[in-house]
């Protein structure tokens, strides 16, 4: 079902981690749009709710009166500028989130076209743990992976060594 390559690869790490921890019997909340991994989740059996696509950095109200057991955030808080608000606003008691790593060869991605497709945060593993720790989570595992592609150069070079990707599972405290 899925490639080692992008996104399938990540997909698969990801759906990997989530079978892992988190029963199908589970309510989520899946932040930001239907997107791709949240049909991916529901063909897996998992019962998923996303938000509306409203600005969670000012609106986190779907978040607080959700009834959602787990919330999942693949790849979105990079796109906050507050984070932290977020994190807080959960009241849920498991989460699962994933975000790309900073990488020291590479910049943080903006997008020319589309205000919203751009990273204010790109998270060393050691910045996002301390994020969900002082937002009261503490976690209970966590993974890495690379994301290598077939291009020449340096910097393709080193993805296949340099770990792109971060995903942990978190219970709040």
């Amino acid at each position: 079902m899925y490639e080692n390559t992008f996104p399938n690869k990540r997909f698969k790490y990801t759906a990997e981690f989530l079978q892992k921890h988190i029963s199908k019997d589970l309510k989520i909340l899946d932040l930001g749009v239907d997107n791709p991994f949240s049909k991916i989740m529901k063909e897996m059996g998992y019962q998923v709710e996303n938000t509306s696509g409203e600005d969670l950095d000012l609106e986190t109200l779907a978040i607080e009166n959700s009834d959602a057991e787990v919330i999942t955030a693949f790849e979105i808080f990079e796109h906050l500028l507050s984070p932290f608000t977020v994190l807080k606003s959960i009241k849920a008691d498991k989460l699962v989130a994933s975000v790309p790593l900073r990488l020291w060869f590479s910049k943080a991605y903006k997008s020319k076209t589309d205000m919203w497709d751009r990273h204010y945060h790109e998270f060393e593993d050691w910045q996002f743990d301390w994020l969900l720790e002082k937002a009261g989570w503490k976690i209970v595992d966590r993974e890495k992976w690379t994301n290598p592609t077939k291009k020449l150069g340096l910097r393709p070079l080193l993805r296949w060594f340099t770990p792109r990707y971060y995903i942990v599972y978190a219970e709040r405290i």
